[in-house]
């Protein structure tokens, strides 16, 4: 697939929430720009883990500019679901226990990011190699989604892979006759 906003986010429906893997190639600055909550013009791109909606997930974040390392928050707002009630509230940075330089990221090269999240351990992966390794804290017990991705002010072409989870009942394969059948 390929990103060229300001920002996006999208959910695996069918993921377990629990590890995801994106492998992307960094195209450039998208065409537009949109400055995080903070006002800082970040490019990045990661993954969602447990993301129950917009409110209360997991967030591991390749930053790209202006500096370049990895971001790893859990953002918690109980009882609030959609952006508007919750905007960019209940954020908690978490620091590494273990953590390693990240590959160099360079236009037109391919990388990846994988998240493993077992317990409230998470270990998170760039280009196979253990970069970041963490306790999170107990409150993601609290809540529970599937997996996906965030992208912010940057170009990219990626492939996204999530661990299997249940069908979500909307999902769930049906067959239905037509005309002729």
């Amino acid at each position: 697939m390929r990103i060229d906003t300001a920002s996006s986010r999208a959910v695996v429906l069918a993921s377990g929430g629990r590890g995801a893997e994106i492998r992307f190639r960094y195209l450039g600055p998208s065409t537009e720009a949109k400055p995080l909550a903070s006002g800082e013009l970040r490019r990045q791109i990661g993954l969602k883990l447990r993301a129950q909606d917009t409110c209360n997930l997991v967030y591991a974040m390749w930053h790209i500019e202006p500096d370049a390392k990895l971001g790893v928050s859990v953002k918690r707002n109980p009882g609030k679901q959609t952006h508007e009630e919750c905007h960019a509230e209940g954020y908690v940075t978490v620091r590494p226990s273990i953590s390693a330089p990240l590959p160099k990221l360079a236009v037109g090269e391919w990388h990846d990011l994988r998240a493993d999240l077992r317990a409230t351990e998470l270990t998170l992966f760039a280009d196979g190699a253990t970069v970041w390794r963490g306790a999170l804290p107990a409150a993601i017990n609290e809540f529970d989604g599937p997996s996906g991705l965030r992208t912010d002010n940057a170009r990219f072409e990626f492939e996204f892979l999530s661990d299997a989870g249940p069908l979500p009942r909307a999902a769930a394969p049906r067959c239905e006759t037509g005309p002729g059948d």
